[in-house]
This record gives structure tokens, C-alpha cells and sequence, in this order.
């Protein structure tokens, strides 16, 4: 039986991560964070002065920020490689600017999460950075106040790393043909988007900036969960979770922060375009991806040959 080394063991008891949580790790992530370093000695001499930036992609729930956690530890402790995570959601424009663009442009672009609503120059600007082997904060965003915290208390990155995880829920996506935008994909488009016009400049961002932030990316690795449906379901266990581990908080706090049912489907359908044209055309092109199962445990990985 394989060991689970002391860095894991604290991982999981800090996150109180399931205690089956050390034998997917062994099986899945680590082995995983070996082929990160592969990857890494496999480019050619010029690139390898840079970091290797690995996306990783998954749909909500899926278990993103716990995986490149995993590999950022794994890369430290068994490769003695130095990481710095960088998350999608932290590149959100504020509260102010995303109320801007929801009243130029259109009103669902108030709610934060669909291509458009993050500071994507900022991003191309940390990752480039970061090549360069340059110090930089980085950014941090707090959804409980649905806004990016002063940039005082932004990370602090002062030295070079090796590796540079990139996770989020749409990381590494490609635009969708115009065409395909016409028909509503739930009752969200058909009602509130009836023009097209929300999703369509969503669409042009991930044509246009989204796809230079999105080429520093060098490998891709995705977090595949078996349907959509799963991530509705897996969404809302999130929450429950939030609600019973707030339950001796103040009212103010839990209705800020936590979603009912009815505001939970709303909120999803946000992300359901993009959500199902990734599981359609992206899980072909991932140097690495991880099938999950209907119970939320990765299945099997498979990893392209190229």
C-alpha cells in the first residue's frame, strides 16, 4: 500500500478534505505533477529559462482550486519546484466596472463569471511578468463582497518560479462559430438575452482578448465532469456546505452570500453556453484529462501523446 507523504496528510486535514482523498492524489495527482515536470523538461532550450504555465480547466465544482493546490505542494515537495497559482476568479474587474459594461453594454454582465467580466490585460500582464522571472502581487478577489480587495492586500510574489498554475472555469476555452449562438440554450438566454447581444460580445471576447491571455497558456489540463447536470448538483452541495458553516452567522452575511435554489439555477445558467461547448470540443485538445464519474471521483486520466 502506498504511503501518503506529510505534506498531503496536512492538505487534507486543512481543506477536511474526505479521507479517500490520499488514494485519488497517489493515483491521480501526482502522477499528474510528474508530467507537469516532464512537460516542462520537454520544451525547447529558449523556453525553458521561462515558466511552464499550465491551465486548468473545470467546470464549477469540479475541484479546481483543490487540484492545483495538490500540485503546486507535489511540485515543491517531491520535484522541488516553486509555483505560483493564479485563478480566474481572481481576475474579475470590480464591482464599479462590471456595473459600467452591465449598463453600456448589457445587463447581465453584471453578474461576474462569463467571458468579459474579468480585467484580462491584467492577467496577460501578471502572466508575462511572471516569464520574465519578475516580482508581482497578485490580485485577490473576494466573493462575499462580490469585489476585488485593495490592492494592499493582494499577494505578494517576489520570487522567480518554476511553474505556473492557471485554473478556472473557463481557462483555455475557444469562441463558438457566430452561427451558433442564434438558438437560447436555456430559459436565462431565451428570456434576458433575447437579442443575442450578451452572449454574442461574450463570444468576441474569447475571439479576441481572451485568446491572447489564453495562448501564454503552454499545456492544458481539464477537469471533466460527465454532464452538465452534474455541475448544477455539484454546484448546489457547495452551498449547502456554505450554509451549514454559516448557519450561527449573522443574516446580513448569509443573504449576501449564499443562493437559494431558485437563485443557484439562475446563477448556473449564466455559465451553461460555454460550460457544454467546452465539454464538446475541449476534452480533444487537454494534454491531460480527468473524466470524473457521476460520484465526483475522477474515473480515469488520459494524456495525449503529442
Amino acid at each position: 500500500m502506498a504511503i501518503i507523504p506529510h505534506w498531503l496528510k496536512s492538505l487534507i486535514e486543512t481543506e477536511a478534505l474526505p479521507s479517500e482523498f490520499g488514494s485519488l492524489a497517489l493515483e491521480f495527482y501526482l502522477p499528474l505533477a510528474r508530467s507537469i515536470v516532464s512537460w516542462d523538461q520537454q520544451r525547447e532550450q529558449v523556453a525553458l529559462s521561462a515558466p511552464l504555465v499550465v491551465g486548468v480547466n473545470g467546470a464549477q465544482g469540479t475541484g479546481k482550486s483543490t487540484l492545483s493546490k495538490v500540485l503546486a505542494l507535489a511540485l515543491k515537495h517531491e520535484h522541488q519546484l516553486s509555483c505560483a497559482i493564479i485563478s480566474i476568479d481572481d481576475l474579475y474587474l470590480t464591482r464599479q466596472e462590471r456595473f459600467n459594461l452591465s449598463q453600456n453594454t448589457h445587463p447581465l454582465f453584471m453578474t461576474r463569471g462569463v467571458p468579459g467580466t474579468h480585467d484580462v490585460s491584467m492577467g496577460i500582464d501578471l502572466i508575462q511578468k511572471l516569464k520574465k522571472k519578475q516580482a508581482v502581487r497578485l490580485p485577490v478577489f473576494d466573493k462575499s463582497t462580490d469585489d476585488r480587495v485593495p490592492e494592499e492586500d493582494w499577494i505578494a510574489c517576489d520570487t522567480p518560479v518554476d511553474i505556473i498554475l492557471f485554473e478556472g472555469w473557463c481557462v483555455g476555452a475557444l469562441a463558438q462559430e457566430p452561427d451558433s449562438l442564434a438558438i437560447p440554450c436555456n430559459s436565462l438566454e431565451e428570456s434576458e438575452d433575447q437579442d443575442a447581444a450578451w452572449r454574442t460580445h461574450a463570444n468576441q471576447q474569447l475571439a479576441g482578448p481572451y485568446k491572447k491571455l489564453f495562448s501564454l497558456i503552454d499545456r492544458l489540463v481539464m477537469l471533466k465532469a460527465p454532464d452538465f447536470e452534474c455541475v448544477y448538483h455539484w454546484r448546489s452541495t457547495q452551498e449547502n456546505k456554505l450554509r451549514e458553516r454559516t448557519a450561527d452567522l449573522n443574516m446580513d452575511l448569509k443573504s449576501n452570500s449564499i443562493m437559494n435554489d431558485e437563485q443557484l439555477k439562475r446563477f448556473i445558467m449564466h455559465y451553461e453556453r460555454l460550460t457544454r461547448w467546452m465539454f464538446e470540443e475541449m476534452p480533444e485538445r487537454a494534454d491531460c484529462l480527468l473524466k470524473l464519474n457521476q460520484d465526483h471521483h475522477i474515473a480515469r486520466a488520459v494524456y495525449s501523446q503529442t
